[in-house]
């Protein structure tokens, strides 16, 4: 990453400075020496340039894939990347470093409605991964029980900074007066609470089942409280599509067989998450993918389904994050999807 874009990065994120500096990102991005050819041979495979918006088990069906050899099977070789947050991770496909990226796909509808690209082609996570984690609270069954308690979360417009402040404000809690949010790197956050810097943590696996390894709790589960909800979608752009249908074919078709493997297979499942996180006890891991499985975090068809995309848009829309002004049919590109599924039946 060059200076500039770094030095983007360095500062907190609104959508209107995203989307403001974005153009600038494009244009370091092509400038530097990460823009090669756009697709790469490796050994008969296509290459294909990943990014991840986070290192995490909601993204297990893209592990699974991986390590099944899914993606090979296809023909592609996945040179996978964690960016650091859904808006660098967009970013990394504004600017032409990955040929896709998974992160919030609010990020792709944003770019739309400030004139840019981005389109959305299958989802990765169908429900909010976020639960409330701490060392001191009972169970929370209202969320009027958050008044008064310091909530740490990733910064804005990460997605579970998103999710805690429209909890709040449909609690009647104003953030900042009836609730703090103490916003931290994406990943800190349950390290954050136990060191005791707030109440709360809104993280995910596998850094909640370790934290239960170390006497935290889990208080309060968003992913029932929401329902369906894309939280993670593959996001790629247009001229990708055009140049490269069937590369974007391929990559859809394998999450779209590996999120089946992922239920499918629980033990094989486990078994990816414990070479993915092999700093962590096995046994902490099994507990983050059966947590996983059992809440329906991953998800079971890449297919984007249009309450999933609702659910989404309406907490962004209420946040001011995006107008929803791009319909569904213009921004979901479900053709792949569908093929998928068709070919695997």
């Amino acid at each position: 990453m060059t200076d500039q874009v770094r030095r983007l990065f360095s500062q907190p994120f609104t959508r209107r400075r995203f989307f403001a500096t974005s153009a600038a990102v494009v244009g370091t991005f092509a400038a530097s020496s990460l823009v090669g050819p756009r697709i790469a041979f490796a050994a008969g495979l296509k290459t294909v340039r990943f990014s991840e918006a986070v290192h995490n088990l909601g993204y297990i069906n893209l592990y699974v894939g991986m390590h099944a050899g899914i993606f090979k099977k296809n023909g592609l070789d996945m040179q996978v990347s964690a960016a650091g947050g859904d808006t660098q991770t967009f970013a990394a496909v504004l600017g032409g470093s990955a040929d896709f990226a998974i992160g919030d796909a609010t990020m792709a509808q944003i770019s739309r409605e400030n004139g840019g690209p981005g389109v959305v082609v299958g989802t990765v996570v169908q429900r909010a991964h976020y639960f409330g984690v701490s060392k001191t609270l009972q169970p929370i069954t209202d969320p009027a029980q958050f008044k008064g308690l310091k909530i740490v979360t990733s910064p804005e417009p990460n997605t579970n900074y998103s999710v805690a402040k429209r909890l709040l404000e449909k609690a009647g809690l104003k953030v900042g007066v009836d609730a703090t949010i103490v916003p931290v790197n994406p990943g800190t956050e349950i390290a954050a609470m136990l060191a005791g810097q707030a109440d709360i943590a809104i993280a995910y696996q596998p850094s909640v089942a370790a934290a239960e390894a170390q006497g935290a709790k889990v208080v309060f589960d968003f992913s029932t409280y929401i329902g369906p909800f894309c939280n993670t979608g593959i996001m790629v752009l247009p001229t990708t599509i055009q140049k490269d249908p069937e590369m974007v074919q391929a990559l859809v078709t394998s999450f779209e067989e590996a999120s089946r493997k992922t239920y499918a297979d629980p033990a094989f499942s486990k078994e990816v998450a414990r070479k993915e996180f092999p700093d962590l006890p096995g046994e902490v891991v099994d507990k983050a993918i059966d947590a996983e499985l059992k809440y329906l975090i991953p998800a079971q068809s890449v297919v984007t389904k249009t309450d999933q995309w609702k659910n989404l848009m309406d907490m962004q829309i209420y946040l001011g994050n995006a107008k929803g002004s791009i319909p569904f049919e213009q921004i979901i590109d479900n053709s792949f999807a569908d093929k998928a599924v068709a070919s695997l039946k």
